[in-house]
């Protein structure tokens, strides 16, 4: 890592979109899939390996996207590995509600690849394992019609992880059978969660809501890009499915929010900033709103995301779906699975475009500037067009402590702010970035951090910071 004053320049040739869309094929097939079925957590350092749940599921709905635009005959053996080593659900297994949804898109995915009737009984078992077997476990509390993540209740919390999922796979496991009975849960799932997770006053989603028996409250703002994508997604099939309009609106509504109010100065999208996400889902709806819908803005998106991908530069480990320059650490699959599908995407839309400003991130220069948030707010001040906060993600292995950031003063619309501590890797991973944000000009800013409001899920206040990039 650089000290203060020592500025890393890198030149770069900008290669064209369909050169990083092979780079991130290449990418996938060749560095995160094992090559038995599974996918490796993190590159280069190995982190594990598996083919479940979110973080590995998003890769498998990466490369299905893969053949999805290229019908590339090389998936078909990856994909027959990887359903035949995925979990199969019993009514004795035991699971977060969330986790069988995940995996039931991965294993739908890969049966439409393969044809395998063993991947599709496994899609059918994870769904039902939720949908029916197991549902008094988590159909309860004060809104019985979105289900609690853990069963019994656990911590009290309800996540949109689960509810936009179990609308994703009814959807797939209809389009793919075509029985009536998984369009109808679709559609009563996707009523009870614009019900209680869209957000009041903006057409987005929250992903948390507290079900404490009495009354179901909103966590407010936490606009995960997987769960978002997920209702676009859900919305414009639906209207596919029923000939409803007013589904494909609703989707349109939240698809135009999220270009409008997830993005930073410069309009590109930023992910929250936690390892606890997955872009790939709303890379996914936006393509199919580009591409099937006819919708210039969501082509617009694809590529301005694309580009700022490609702006922190080439590493074999794949680029994060967010505006922050390369990493220095191993990069999870958690971080890396939007970058790999919407350079994909981009290759698909424009093949010959190239990133406007691909070495944007070459010309950064470390500042070395220690930052501990205790009680009070702490803050920074800089000149330039963009900043990358540097710490260190799971700090305090492995969930509790997040703090709000205010940038000139103003919080960013989605308030999940920094959840430092929060690592799905369950790795304590140094030098990362933990927020980064673009203007479309250089300027004097100022970063402000302010304690985390405690809740069961993201914990208490936690904030630690060890220096920042600067672009001049």
């Amino acid at each position: 890592m650089a000290t203060g004053g020592q500025a890393r320049v890198r030149a770069s040739s900008g290669p064209a979109f369909a050169v990083l869309g092979q780079r991130a094929v290449r990418t996938l097939e060749q560095g995160y899939y094992t090559g038995a079925g599974s996918w490796n957590g993190c590159l280069p350092l190995r982190c594990g390996t598996g083919n479940q749940d979110w973080g590995d599921d998003s890769l498998t709905y990466s490369l299905y996207f893969h053949w999805r635009l290229t019908h590339d005959r090389a998936v078909v053996p990856i994909m027959n590995a990887l359903a035949g080593t995925a979990y199969r659900y019993t009514p004795g297994s035991s699971s977060w509600s969330d986790v069988p949804m995940w995996d039931t898109i991965a294993d739908v995915r890969e049966y439409q690849v393969t044809g395998s009737q063993s991947a599709l009984a496994k899609a059918e078992a994870a769904f039902r394992f939720v949908a029916i077997e197991h549902e008094p476990d988590f159909a309860f509390g004060a809104c019985p019609s979105v289900l609690y993540q853990q069963p019994g209740g656990g911590n009290r919390l309800k996540t949109l992880e689960t509810g936009s999922n179990y609308i994703k796979a009814a959807l797939l496991l209809y389009q793919v059978t075509h029985y009536q009975r998984y369009l109808q849960l679709a559609i009563a799932e996707y009523n009870a969660v614009r019900a209680y997770f869209l957000s009041p006053h903006v057409p987005l989603y929250t992903v948390y809501v507290f079900d404490r028996g009495r009354t179901c409250r909103q966590v407010p703002a936490r606009y995960f890009g997987s769960v978002n994508g997920n209702m676009i997604w859900a919305g414009f099939w639906l209207a596919r499915a029923t000939g409803q309009g007013s589904y494909q609106q609703q989707a349109l509504a939240t698809a135009h929010a999220v270009q409008a109010h997830l993005a930073d100065a410069a309009g590109v999208y930023t992910d929250l900033q936690a390892e606890n996400d997955i872009s790939e889902p709303l890379v996914e709806a936006m393509y199919d709103l580009a591409t099937l819908g006819h919708q210039w803005f969501a082509r617009q998106w694809l590529l301005t995301a694309a580009a700022a991908a490609a702006a922190a530069g080439r590493r074999r480990t794949g680029r994060k779906c967010r505006p922050g320059p390369p990493p220095r650490t191993p990069v999870t699959v958690w971080q890396v699975n939007g970058g790999l599908t919407v350079e994909q995407a981009a290759a698909a839309l424009d093949p010959h475009g190239r990133p406007p400003q691909p070495g944007f991130w070459a010309h950064a220069t470390f500042v070395r500037h220690e930052l501990f948030l205790h009680y009070g707010p702490v803050s920074f001040t800089f000149t330039g067009r963009a900043v990358a906060i540097i710490g260190t993600i799971g700090e305090i292995c492995c969930e509790a402590g997040h703090a709000r950031v205010f940038i000139d003063g103003s919080q960013t619309f989605d308030q999940t702010g920094i959840w430092q501590n929060k690592s799905s890797s369950g790795l304590t991973l140094p030098d990362s970035v933990l927020f980064a944000w673009r203007w479309p000009r250089p300027g004097a800013h100022t970063i402000t951090i302010r304690p985390g409001l405690a809740n069961p899920k993201e914990g208490g206040p936690y904030f630690h910071m060890i220096g920042y990039d600067v672009v001049p």
